[in-house]
């Protein structure tokens, strides 16, 4: 089964952080949702024999768009592609957009599932972060979600500096954030490190000196926490960044994890096919004149053995399954399998990695926040 992931290029404002595609203007969102469905229809053949599990609306800010704009867009899928009884519908959503009019209207629609991006309860980090919403709509929005919606994600961010704090402080904060988001009682809570990208607001302050950079032994910590307080409250550590209550796994986000296919609809949008993966260009006005002309706007890129190897060395270990050496046999070669177990042997006898039934490889509890860093040591360079 595949997966269906929708870009929506518009937001409010620019977060600090963030250096996903998108843009303040919103003036040709018209022409966007025309030329969207246009896209879903080109490329159709992609799964004419395959159904599809999810569908995904991310951005940029999905939540700008009104129910009907967003109806539009999953009758569009289902018009054109095989889906399953029960698809999991995601819309990730800004606290700013939620008002209980805009909820009831969206539960009235196919979508099951809404991402809420909090990324903190305290209104010194939102206005580090330039985040639309304040710390009372993230609350109040929360509220009329419980009540309209069965199925819901809370986004945190970790690791917000607080110029002039103490260390300890920094903490007990966190802390509240995170007990403030179990209060609602979401059946998934993901939760990101904050990280410095290229070109962006964070990146220029930092090189200019008017930020310290990153304390990542301050993340860690704040990481161990969330990792406490989330195990206590009896929910799943099943991906690096995402927790859930039980049967509540992401089904798009797990899909990546897994390999299997997805294509990206909309502007800089990626897709995968288990062998190649494209994505859109990441310009407005380019995709919408492109797709508007009956053509798709993308580059794309053929993955070697060892690309494809690698991809599932870093994604599998990001998971509470792990990596098997059969399946690594099976998929790329004994050669690989073999490579595998002989350079996991450092980070095993550092306690980093464990072999589980001499078949498994999985990052330990000690290596956990490092596991991006112990995956790249087990890339295979060609």
């Amino acid at each position: 089964m595949s997966g269906i992931y929708i870009h929506i290029p518009f937001c409010k404002q620019a977060c600090s952080y963030c250096d996903f595609h998108f843009s303040t203007k919103m003036s040709s969102k018209d022409k966007m949702i025309d030329a969207l469905c246009k896209e879903l229809k080109m490329r159709k053949a992609s799964f004419a024999n395959d159904q599809i599990a999810s569908i995904y609306f991310g951005g940029g800010t999905p939540s700008v768009l009104s129910p009907i704009e967003i109806e539009r867009l999953i009758e569009t899928v289902y018009l054109h592609y095989q889906i399953t009884a029960t698809p999991e519908i995601t819309l990730e959503a800004n606290p700013d957009d939620l008002s209980e009019e805009y909820i009831k209207a969206l539960a009235k629609t196919k979508l099951n599932r809404l991402s809420i991006g909090v990324q903190s309860f305290h209104q010194e980090d939102l206005s580090f972060m330039n985040r639309a919403h304040n710390a009372g709509q993230s609350k109040e929005a929360l509220h009329w979600v419980q009540e309209y919606f069965d199925n819901y994600s809370i986004d945190l961010i970790y690791g917000v500096p607080r110029v002039g704090m103490a260390s300890e402080e920094q903490d007990l904060l966190w802390s509240e954030n995170v007990k403030t988001a179990l209060g609602f009682s979401p059946n998934h809570i993901s939760a990101y490190a904050l990280t410095v990208e290229p070109k962006t607001l964070l990146d220029h302050q930092i090189k200019t000196g008017k930020l310290p950079p990153l304390d990542e032994s301050r993340a860690h910590m704040q990481f161990n926490e969330l990792r406490r307080l989330l195990k206590d409250a009896a929910y799943d550590h099943y991906e690096f960044s995402n927790f859930s209550k039980q049967g509540f796994h992401a089904v798009n986000n797990s899909a990546y994890w897994e390999g299997k296919p997805y294509i990206g609809i909309g502007p800089s949008a990626h897709s995968y096919d288990g062998e190649s993966r494209s994505w859109n260009s990441a310009s407005n006005p380019l995709y919408i004149k492109a797709i508007s002309e009956g053509t798709r706007p993308f580059e794309v890129e053929y993955l070697s053995v060892s690309e494809r190897y690698n991809e599932y060395i870093m994604t599998g270990l990001r998971t509470s399954k792990g990596v098997e050496l059969a399946k690594i046999s099976a998929l790329f070669g004994q050669k690989y399998a073999s490579y595998t177990l002989r350079e996991a042997q450092k980070k095993i006898a550092e306690g980093h990695l464990e072999l589980v039934h001499e078949s498994v490889l999985k990052v330990t509890q000690s290596g956990l926040f490092f596991t991006d860093g112990i995956a790249a040591q087990l890339f295979y360079i060609d």
